[in-house]
C-alpha cells in the first residue's frame, strides 16, 4: 500500500498516511488531531549504471601514400 506524506498547517509537523491510490487526494488528520493538513509532493528517483560510452583507439598518424613508409 503506497504511503503519503502529510504537513499540518497548524503545528508544522509532517506525517505519513498508508492509504489504497484511490483516496490519495483524501484529507488527513494530523496526529495531533489538526484538520488543516497539506499532501506533499513526493518524488521518486532511481539510480542505476550507465554503460560506459565506446573508446576508440587513437588514430595512428598518417604520411604519404603509404603511411610515411616509403618516404623516409
Amino acid at each position: 500500500m503506497p504511503s503519503y506524506e502529510f504537513r499540518c498547517r497548524s503545528c508544522g509537523d509532517t506525517f505519513e498516511v498508508n492509504r489504497p491510490m484511490a483516496q490519495a487526494s483524501d484529507p488527513a488528520r494530523c496526529p495531533h488531531g489538526h484538520d488543516d493538513t497539506v499532501k506533499l509532493l513526493t518524488t521518486f528517483a532511481t539510480t542505476g549504471r550507465a554503460a560506459a560510452p565506446a573508446v576508440s583507439a587513437p588514430a595512428a598518424p598518417a604520411g604519404g601514400c603509404c603511411g610515411g613508409g616509403c618516404c623516409a
